[in-house]
């Protein structure tokens, strides 16, 4: 692990800046202020002089939108930029270009201030032509100053422990696993996992009571305990008996110190939890920065704090925490490969404040490692995806699912809207619009199904080398925009066009959306502005590749990683029959779909002696249908 170093810059996890914007404080708001504040986390160093710039760091600054789009002539560059990268395919020469076009304008605008003796003239004309120079930059804050040799004999020795304690319990561990959300996409998939693990003899999943409100009227109807949501999400995960009893479930909350776990409980867990896996955390890419700050930084934070109780108990059987966090915590890179173990401060910064606060949390974990001693290590997914073999996504609709179900509902549409002249000229619109997918062509995206994910999770339980380690568990064969194209025509029968995600999110998108509110489509309005906030950074050129071989090297998974092609044929499968573009919402419905779903693969695959998503998709179709009926959802 390298942690992020800076020099010249006080030691931000622990004290504010000395500066007239984070003077200490008895005010309980103002220091609330500081401890969310990416200040805490990230210096702004001028060009000149190298020192830091003691003014609070407003979280917008560190996003890539704050920083292009600012005019019509920003906004020509870049895409003009996306095709001659498509036309010469040297990415270097065209960046180039792209600088000396930016120092002629800046010239220009130069020579126009001196002509007239005039600073504002030249500032004017810098805005106008698009072009200026930042007098700052930003890096992530020293965490110590330990020499590499120092840090790399203190990590040595926390493994060293992890695995004498690992020894310890013998052939037959038995570990006690406390897990953060379980309820989501991918607590569930651990869930799974886990009951056919012989290493693990119990799990604990803190989960928050769920309050049920009539869809109307909004009024509580009852609440739900966590021993009740726990019981309801076994059941539909088709876990009972012996299975069942390998779980259980805890009221907490990972934004409440200790969790918001009972003291009597965690006196309990002090003498039996082996290993604590935090994978709680919002995935909402258009979330706030406050809401992104308090489940992925707080939270981890909370996490951290717990685990290390644990190791500190007298008489307890901690061994590990592993903190889940995502290889997109190295923002935009633009085409470089992102090392698994460095972590600096992006040069073309974040797309969203979820990577970015992924990225202050991964910081804390740093901390805790180095500062205190934590035996931690950190788990950094792509972007997860449904099975690699049945495409299964427990009813979780965000992220890749979005743009599947908005292109989907958008081809139900346009077929209902074609019976008389006025609804095909209505489809037009829609197909003409509605129907792009605003990336660049040589963009890729690295996708990775959630059961190597999950695999990875629960190697690392046994893995004591992977204790201050950053693994990416993410894929070595990446899906090009154009095959996402292709793949979405022959599985959902869909023709999607590729949009420039420059005039795409400038032009396109504003008027998609007016045209569809105007016709009364305010859902697929909404779906395809989440597209344009997902993808429109996503899908620009000089995607960052993400490095990878710690999965098999410090975890031991197979080197031949899941086909990304399969996988996404397979998830736009599920989400067409199965979820119905998004619109199955019941979770139990969803459970039922989904073991019937799988039975009828198995029956293909057992059938035919082929893997299943190797099965053309019109195949496919007609196999289905010997097995399931598609309307009613049920085995023939």
């Amino acid at each position: 692990m390298k942690p992020p170093r800076t020099a010249d810059a006080p030691d931000a996890l622990t004290d504010p800046p000395h500066s007239p914007g984070f003077e200490p404080t008895p005010n309980p708001e103002g220091e609330m202020m500081w401890r969310s504040s990416p200040s805490r986390y990230i210096a702004k160093i001028h060009m000149e002089t190298r020192k830091e710039v003691l003014r609070p760091i407003d979280p917008e600054d560190l996003l890539v939108h704050a920083h292009r789009d600012k005019n019509p002539m920003e906004v020509a560059a870049q895409f003009f930029a996306s095709r001659a990268i498509q036309l010469t395919g040297n990415e270097s020469f065209v960046r180039k270009g792209l600088r000396r076009i930016n120092a002629a304008g800046t010239a220009v605008a130069e020579t126009l201030g001196a002509a007239t003796g005039s600073e504002t003239v030249e500032t004017q004309a810098k805005k106008l032509l698009g072009v200026g120079e930042r007098d700052h930059f930003y890096r992530f804050r020293e965490l110590t100053r330990l020499s590499e040799k120092e840090l790399r004999e203190r990590i040595e020795k926390l493994q060293k422990d992890a695995a004498a304690l690992l020894r310890a319990r013998g052939r037959n561990p038995k570990l006690v696993i406390l897990l953060t959300g379980a309820t989501g996409f991918l607590g569930k998939e651990i869930l799974v996992q886990a009951a056919s693990d012989r290493r693990v003899a119990h799990v604990v999943s803190v989960v928050r009571p769920k309050t049920i409100r009539d869809p109307k009227t909004k009024e509580v109807m009852k609440v739900l305990t966590p021993a009740q949501r726990g019981a309801a999400l076994l059941r539909r995960l088709g876990m009972t008996g012996q299975k069942a009893a390998k779980f259980r479930f805890i009221g907490g909350d990972i934004e409440a110190p200790d969790l918001g776990i009972a003291p009597a409980e965690i006196v309990r867990l002090q003498k039996t939890v082996t290993h604590v896996i935090h994978c709680a955390a919002s995935v909402a890419f258009d979330d706030t920065y406050e809401n992104s700050y308090r489940a992925n930084v707080l939270g981890s934070r909370n996490a951290l704090e717990f685990a290390l109780s644990l190791q500190s108990a007298k008489g307890s059987r901690f061994i590990q925490h592993i903190a889940i966090e995502t290889s997109y915590i190295h923002g935009r890179k633009k085409r470089s490969i992102v090392q698994e173990s460095a972590l600096t401060f992006p040069r073309n910064f974040y797309n969203n404040f979820y990577e970015l606060t992924k990225a202050m949390a991964s910081i804390e974990t740093d901390r805790f490692l180095v500062e205190r001693g934590l035996r931690v290590s950190q788990l950094l997914p792509s972007i997860v995806i449904g099975h690699s073999r049945t495409g299964n996504n427990r009813g979780d609709t965000k992220v890749v699912n979005a743009p599947i179900n908005a292109f989907g509902r958008a081809k139900e549409i346009i077929d209902r809207m074609r019976t008389d002249p006025v609804g095909r000229a209505k489809a037009w619109v829609v197909m003409a619009f509605a129907l792009a997918f605003p990336s660049d062509r040589s963009a890729e995206l690295n996708l990775v199904p959630v059961d190597r994910v999950v695999a990875g999770i629960l190697a690392a339980l046994t893995a004591p080398a992977s204790i201050g380690e950053r693994v990416h568990l993410a894929t070595d064969n990446r899906l090009r925009a154009e095959d996402i194209v292709r793949i979405c025509k022959e599985e959902i029968g869909i023709d999607i066009r590729l949009a420039d995600p420059t005039l795409f999110r400038n032009v396109t998108l504003p008027v998609v959306k007016a045209a569809l509110e105007r016709m009364n489509q305010p859902k697929l309005a909404n779906a395809l502005s989440k597209l344009g906030t997902i993808f429109g950074g996503y899908g620009e050129w000089g995607q960052p590749v993400h490095d990878v071989g710690n999965d098999v090297r410090v975890l031991g998974l197979v080197l031949h990683r899941p086909s990304t092609e399969f996988a996404f044929r397979m998830l736009c499968r599920h989400n067409r029959f199965v979820q119905e573009f998004g619109q199955i919402r019941d979770e139990e419905e969803i459970a039922r779909r989904e073991a019937i779903w799988e039975k009828v693969i198995d029956r293909i695959e057992l059938r035919t002696g082929r893997q299943i998503a190797s099965i053309p998709a019109d195949e496919f179709r007609r196999l289905m249908t010997q097995d399931l009926d598609v309307k009613t959802f049920r085995e023939r």
